[in-house]
């Protein structure tokens, strides 16, 4: 399902061991295959790729469900019979309720325009198709997959306000890592919330990974001993929960900084990604938030989470208008597999229906 992760090298093969001169291999004869085995094979891989693409099929499915609210009141603009001013002014309002921004609505309406104009479309159902076009180009740089292996272990580090599915979301990424091989160790450095380190510890024992965790102890000091025994351990991935705070507390913004810091004691380079999880239901405070962790962090990427329901799935083209970090997953629910990697063709789609 997920495969943005880099696979561990296999082992180096073993060397062939020298006949003696004096023996001479015995002869093997060569058995041509059974011609009728050739549709079979196909027929099992036809099947193999088919049960592949059924869980992401779910997942558009749950998608396009999530994003309803916004779409609906962006479609209903595209059900009259004629191109003019006033289905552009409709459009405007409706970008700008589902929280897309000034600058992104303005920059999709220019393009449309245009768009519009080279196809010659005479259709509002072609226009609605060339909008589906034009938000999934804005949303394309947004794409970029999670490497891990490139360095070892891969230090992560996630940051966000409270609420906002930090923990949960860790605990979903635990389990997809685990799922392809990879040795994870967490570090609860939320020490301020001690229900936050009881839920990574179940996250934890749930996935069978490794916690690293002190009561009321320095966040900063947690997540330099994780590393360290992340190192220690010959582990793939850490990752460093924290505390949630709001970007305008700003000594809570400066411990954060000094976390940072002090893993790249812990190890040179790291950390290696800095994700901030913010939920698509604040709309435009999400796009404040990712500028504020942005500015204080330097972050590498965005995991949007609640878009189940969410009237404000705009504010993706906010932030790639604005303050394009890439989004390395989305959300539309509770469950494990409704954490997904981040398509901008899908969403613009599954948006518009």
């Amino acid at each position: 399902m997920f495969s943005f992760f880099r696979k561990k090298a296999p082992p180096p093969a073993a060397p062939e061991t020298a006949l003696p001169a004096a023996v001479e291999p015995a002869p093997v004869a060569t058995v041509p295959a059974p011609a009728a085995e050739a549709p079979a094979a196909t027929q099992a891989q036809e099947a193999s790729a088919v049960a592949a693409s059924a869980p992401r099929a779910g997942w558009l499915d749950r998608l396009r469900a999530g994003l309803r609210k916004t779409g609906s009141s962006i479609a209903q603009v595209f059900t009259g019979t004629q191109i003019d001013d006033a289905l552009y002014e409709e459009l405007e309002s409706a970008l700008l309720m589902a929280d897309a921004g000034v600058k992104a609505t303005e920059f999709l309406l220019a393009d449309l325009k245009r768009r519009v104009k080279d196809a010659k479309a005479t259709d509002p159902a072609q226009v609605k198709a060339l909008l589906v076009d034009a938000i999934a180009d804005l949303l394309r740089p947004l794409e970029k997959p999670l490497a891990i292996g490139e360095h070892t272990p891969t230090v992560i580090m996630v940051v966000g306000v409270n609420g906002a599915g930090k923990t949960t979301s860790i605990g979903k990424l635990t389990r997809h890592l685990a799922d392809a091989e990879q040795k994870v160790l967490l570090a609860a450095a939320d020490t301020f919330r001690a229900a936050a380190r009881e839920q990574l510890a179940v996250w934890a024992d749930r996935n069978r990974v490794e916690i690293v965790s002190q009561q009321s102890g320095d966040p900063a000091a947690v997540t330099f001993d994780a590393v360290v025994a992340g190192k220690a351990r010959g582990c793939d991935v850490v990752i460093a929960d924290t505390a949630g705070r709001l970007p305008t507390q700003l000594h809570l913004m400066e411990e954060l900084k000094k976390i940072k810091r002090t893993i790249g004691k812990a190890q040179a380079g790291a950390p290696h990604e800095v994700l901030l999880v913010v939920d698509g239901n604040t709309g435009q405070n999400a796009l404040a938030q990712v500028k504020a962790f942005d500015d204080a962090l330097q972050l590498t990427g965005l995991v949007v989470t609640k878009l189940d329901g969410t009237a404000k799935g705009g504010v993706l083209a906010a932030i790639a208008r604005e303050r394009p970090v890439p989004v390395y997953f989305i959300g539309v629910g509770e469950k494990l597999e409704d954490l997904q990697t981040f398509s901008a063709r899908e969403f613009a789609q599954a948006l518009l229906g």
